[in-house]
């Protein structure tokens, strides 16, 4: 997308305003498929807690992927959406066996990461099919709040139980038909994803009736100019390689299964803000934008980066400026960041912010939640709208009459 689009966009729809490029997001699901085409079974679903608007799930859903889901209410989007029951899998964390048998009920992939409940699932439901997810005690990812694969982590039964879950399964008969491991978001080093599929690969060897092994996912995408990336081609071709191997060790041809979100989404996100304010003290510039971590949480959250430039005005001199919101609290999206000389109107251009920017967002401090718009085939279409006072209130159940004067 160019600059002028995105300002048009502005214009149309107003501000703040998320838009999303389908273009981006489909040459970056060619490119992983691409990258395992050596492999003949190989499955993508999209983990769709990233960004979870229904047209993006439809979108996706016509180009063939399935959906990597962690809640009910994920799975629910997913059927509204289209998908088939068989196209989606469940991988919950620390939730009740309630919500899973409700969610069995649905059709989709269950998939258990703790010994507690696969034990009680399997005795009540042994002829379902279920995926188990390992934790490895690998740990790739940046952030410690996105680097899940280490010994202290909550996801995913231990590896070194793995005596403990046979056992369970051999009691139980239950019916596993396929292992799963995530090691963390932000991988940079392919040799550390690849000892890790080692594990899996050995731990699948317990299980004589799998139909698939997923690899989980966690790819990192650029976040600025000439920043590393995960080496996706040179993954695929060493991954697809062992996998095929082990195929042929196992006895079977099993499916490959990757879930990406991020490097689907990420950057074919942009954020558009307005600058309501330029703020000079004694020792900095403040550019103040009509929003706040309430839009976009995550560099106040994860310390992330997002390039921030002034598309109004791309040519000007650059200044430095620390870019804040307007949440009254700290809210910083930027600090001491060079861009453009910006003016009070200008419209900042927020670059990735297509994985979990939107659906972290919030009401906080009562503010409306921005909307959403696809650009596709040349042309911005409306996906959500923009609250209004009416979206605040709805839910809200105001005091009876007799007690509102107390």
């Amino acid at each position: 997308m160019q600059s002028k689009d995105l300002l048009q966009l502005a214009e149309q729809f107003g501000n703040p305003l998320y838009v999303y490029d389908a273009e981006k997001i489909q040459s970056q699901y060619n490119r992983l498929s691409k990258a395992f085409s050596k492999v003949n079974k190989l499955r993508i679903n999209y983990a769709m807690k990233a960004l979870s608007n229904v047209a993006i799930l439809q979108l996706l859903k016509e180009m063939g992927s399935g959906l990597d889901t962690v809640s009910i209410q994920e799975v629910m989007l997913g059927l509204h959406a289209g998908y088939d029951p068989e196209k989606i899998f469940y991988t919950p964390n620390g939730v009740s066996l309630e919500e899973i048998e409700e969610v069995n009920a649905m059709g989709v992939q269950i998939n258990i990461d703790n010994l507690s409940i696969l034990e009680q699932f399997g005795t009540k439901y042994p002829n379902v099919p279920v995926c188990i997810r390992i934790n490895p005690h690998v740990m790739a990812g940046g952030n410690a709040n996105i680097s899940v694969g280490h010994i202290d982590s909550k996801f995913g039964i231990s590896v070194h139980q793995l005596p403990h879950l046979v056992r369970i399964v051999e009691n139980t008969k239950m019916n596993i038909v396929g292992i799963h491991m995530h090691t963390g978001s932000d991988i940079l080093d392919i040799e550390v994803f690849l000892y890790a599929a080692e594990i899996l690969f050995d731990a699948a060897k317990n299980f004589k009736n799998l139909e698939f092994l997923d690899f989980g996912s966690g790819f990192k995408v650029p976040y600025k100019k000439d920043d590393i990336e995960t080496d996706i081609e040179e993954l695929g071709k060493k991954l697809s390689k062992r996998f095929n191997a082990f195929c042929v060790e196992y006895g079977k041809e099993l499916t490959l299964i990757f879930e990406p979100g991020k490097f689907l989404v990420s950057e074919a996100g942009f954020f558009l803000a307005k600058v309501n304010v330029v703020k000079q003290t004694t020792s900095t510039v403040f550019a103040g934008i009509d929003s706040g971590f309430n839009h976009l949480i995550r560099p106040m959250f994860y310390g992330s980066q997002h390039h921030i430039e002034n598309i109004s005005h791309p040519k000007g001199k650059e200044r430095f400026y620390s870019v804040v919101g307007y949440i009254c609290e700290t809210d910083t999206f930027a600090n001491n960041r060079k861009i453009s000389e910006i003016k009070e109107g200008d419209i900042l251009c927020f670059r990735n912010a297509g994985a979990y920017c939107f659906s972290m967002a919030s009401n906080y401090n009562s503010r409306y939640k921005p909307a959403e718009v696809l650009w596709l085939k040349g042309e911005g279409h409306l996906i959500r709208a923009h609250e209004t006072f009416e979206d605040l209130l709805k839910n809200q159940i105001p005091l009876p009459v007799e007690f509102a004067t107390i």
